[in-house]
This record gives C-alpha cells, structure tokens and sequence, in this order.
C-alpha cells in the first residue's frame, strides 16, 4: 500500500500545478483561436458593409453578391507599386493603407469618399475576387459553370498566341508570345479586370454632373455618355490587359507585358461582362454591340474565337 500512498501523495502536490497550466493553456488557445477569427470576422462585416454601400452609391453588385462574405481575407498595408493587390492563393485583399478609414488601417473609407480612380482600382481587384471565387466554388450555378467554360475557351484561343507591345508608347511595334498556362490566365483576368474597373470609373466620371438629378430619379447611369466613351475607347484600343512573365530574364527587364491592340478585349467578352458581372440591362448591352461594331477601327482578327459567347 506504501508505493499507493506515494503516489497519491505526488499526485496530491503536482495537482495544482497541472490545473494551472491547463487553464493557462485554454487561456493562450482561446486568446490564439480570438486573434484567427478575428480578421475572418472583420473582413466579413468589412465585405457586408461594401456590398451595402456599393449598392446604395447604384455601382454594381451583381457578381459581389455571388461571393460569400468570409471569402476574402482584407488587410491593410503601406504598398508602395500599387493602391490594391489580390493573392488567389490566400483570398486575401491587400489594400494601402490611404484607402482605410483615417489611414488607420482597420476598415475601408465609405466609398464616397473614395474619388473614381480608387473605385476602379478597387473595382479591378475585386473583379480578381470574383474569378477566385469561381475558380474554387464546387457547386457553381449553370450560369457560373458557362462563365467559366467561355472564359476558359477565350484562354485557350486568344490568349495563349498572342501579340505584346514592347514598348507601351508604340503600339505598332508589336512582338509575338506563346504564352503558359499561368500567363494566359493571367493575361485573360487582366484584360476582363481592366474594363471592369474601366466601367466604373467611366460610370462615375459620365455622372460628374448631374449626378443628384440621375440619382434623384432612380437612374443610376449615363447610358449614352457611358456608350460614347465606349465607342471612344474601341477607337483608341485601350481596353488591352497584361500579365508578368515567368521567365525571370524577361521579368527583369519588364514587370508586366502589355498586349498588343489586336489581342485587347472582344466584342463577346465585353457583352457577357458586361451582362454576368456588371448587370447592364439588356438595352445597354444592345447599345454596346453596336458601338463596338461600328468602331472597331483595328481588327482584332488573330485574336478572334470562333466559338460564341455564352448565353
């Protein structure tokens, strides 16, 4: 019975200690767990509050609305090449810190206060989201499973043959790339990101003046100055996305490739664009086959798929 007494002796004294240090463990656990959750936490009320105000200020939600609110992870940083970044890999938005709320950092500035080219670069950024979104959901609805094939199908036949302008100034000095898999996605996104962002802020800047008669009046956009500029930027071929080659020796000497006129974004992507993400009413998206056909002044024949648009 000696060695039991012992025992039950040691285990008397060694006790407290061990209740202590499992209510420090819970402590430290809760207090870690508190610190994860939280910015899953801030970044979907952040999420709520920007689909609310977007709505509110008549920009488009129709694709934000399709992302779950604990998708993207925000975080505030001092960026130095650009206002916003989007890493797939983490879902995570990185915005500068002159975009938050007294440049604290904790939340974003009501997008009033933002001016038209942080809505674009916030709009582009965005658009990255949604395409991860895409990429990752496992139920996707019909139309978002036709999304993503026409996007993929866009990939494979505009976007891994393409042309580039060495240099941006000179448009007409072009240079062939076949590009990876990584490249052309990227190139495609870029590309579909730019009008988005284009479109938004060319909502904003058309609705300049007279913007509380638009608003007054339940309408919330220009159509015929936004399809004016369209037809302007068809003209000047300005819609033309990017991307960052892999090849560390072309890297060095330039962080992005920009495509050549021939390969900007076509008429097709830019019509279920502007259907599937912005929500353009089906007029506004007549209007724009229009424009774009009568102002396509540089042709875009190597860059063209013979497949369809999906509907």
């Amino acid at each position: 019975m000696r060695p039991v007494r012992v025992y039950s002796g040691w285990f008397r004294a060694v006790l407290p200690t061990m209740a202590a240090g499992l209510v420090l463990g819970l402590l430290i656990f809760g207090q870690a767990s508190a610190e994860t959750a939280a910015p899953s936490s801030d970044s979907s009320r952040l999420w709520g509050a920007l689909v609310a105000e977007a709505k509110a200020f008549h920009l488009p939600t129709r694709f934000l609305e399709q992302i779950p609110a604990q998708f993207v992870v925000f975080e505030f940083e001092d960026l130095h090449a650009f206002a916003a970044e989007y890493h797939p890999a983490e879902h995570r938005m990185v915005l500068d810190r002159s975009l938050s709320l007294n440049a604290a950092g904790r939340t974003l500035r009501p997008l009033a206060r933002l001016t038209h080219k942080e809505l674009e670069t916030l709009y582009h950024e965005l658009f990255h989201a949604y395409m991860d979104f895409l990429e990752q959901e496992r139920a996707p609805s019909a139309t978002q499973a036709s999304f993503m094939a026409f996007a993929r199908e866009q990939q494979r036949c505009r976007y891994q043959q393409v042309l580039i302008t060495p240099v941006l100034q000179k448009k007409d000095l072009k240079e062939e790339r076949f590009l990876s898999e990584t490249e052309s996605w990227e190139a495609l996104n870029e590309t579909w990101a730019v009008f988005v962002g284009w479109a938004i802020w060319t909502q904003l800047e058309v609705e300049k003046k007279g913007a509380r008669e638009l608003r007054s009046s339940g309408r919330s956009l220009n159509v015929p100055a936004w399809i004016a500029r369209l037809s302007q930027a068809e003209q000047d071929a300005s819609l033309s996305g990017y991307y960052e080659p892999e090849d560390p020796g072309e890297k060095a000497m330039a962080r992005k490739r920009f495509l050549a006129p021939d390969f900007r974004l076509s008429a097709q992507e830019l019509l279920l664009l502007m259907k599937e993400v912005l929500g353009s009413s089906a007029d506004m998206i007549r209007q724009a086959d229009q424009a774009m056909k009568r102002a396509r002044a540089v042709p875009a024949s190597r860059g063209a798929c013979e497949a369809p648009a999906a509907s």
